[in-house]
């Protein structure tokens, strides 16, 4: 795991009670950030911030749905009560809805859109409106690799992750001239239920593990000054590359 010192910085990661968020929340409190690990499980987000308490970090739970902005809200106000700013955002919260194009009900869609992209959108914008004021931060935001291809039975998941591609590069555009960057990383298949839920045939030997995505965010936070990474690509290494 790359290592790079993130001591008194306050870092919020959705979705942080499993899988790749859990990963991420683990690797960022392992470089000494402080954690506010949120999602709509309490009890997933409050082992994650035991794991990270019990080895030596600072976490702290925040049960929170994505798709209720007032919930959002109460997060974000419940980290200015931290005494570190916010200088890391990473949205990785998401949910995934299956099925044939044509046999999709409009509430799955809507579903998608409410929390892949609406939930994203109002933590980009709050985080923004926090890191400007001191010139600096950094919002990764955790894709799909459905986010730059199509696959079949996942039209309207498809669309809510292609949403959050280009809601990132606008953002990333706006961001610039504050000292933030902002990146988007496609994960291909991870070892996580929704990658099960979405591809049941695919051994789970072959897939990636959630630990490589947070080794992927260590990069990104890793970096100088001098240089930004737009998007990241992961993919199976059995996978056809593109």
């Amino acid at each position: 795991m790359i290592q790079t010192d993130l001591t008194n910085q306050l870092a919020v990661v959705t979705g942080a009670g499993r899988g790749i968020g859990h990963a991420i929340a683990i690797a960022l409190a392992k470089n000494g950030a402080m954690i506010v690990a949120a999602a709509r499980t309490r009890a997933e987000i409050e082992d994650t911030a035991e794991n990270i308490v019990q080895s030596g970090g600072s976490a702290l739970p925040f049960s929170c749905d994505l798709a209720r902005e007032s919930d959002l809200q109460d997060l974000f106000a419940f980290v200015d009560r931290q005494p570190q700013p916010l200088t890391i955002m990473i949205n990785n919260a998401g949910v995934g809805r299956y099925g044939l194009f044509h046999e999709t009900p409009t509430q799955d869609l809507q579903a998608l859109l409410d929390i892949n992209v609406r939930g994203t959108y109002i933590c980009c914008r709050e985080a923004l409106q926090r890191m400007i004021p001191h010139q600096k931060g950094t919002i990764i935001n955790i894709s799909s690799v459905v986010g730059i291809k199509g696959y079949p039975n996942q039209s309207a998941y498809t669309a809510s992750k292609h949403a959050v591609v280009g809601m990132t590069k606008s953002l990333a555009v706006e961001a610039q001239p504050h000292g933030i960057r902002v990146s988007v990383i496609h994960p291909g298949g991870v070892d996580t239920d929704l990658v099960h839920e979405a591809r049941p045939d695919l051994d789970p030997d072959i897939l990636i593990r959630p630990e490589d995505i947070a080794h992927t965010v260590m990069y990104l936070l890793s970096l100088s000054d001098h240089c930004a990474v737009d998007e990241i690509y992961i993919r199976r290494r059995g996978s056809k590359p593109f």
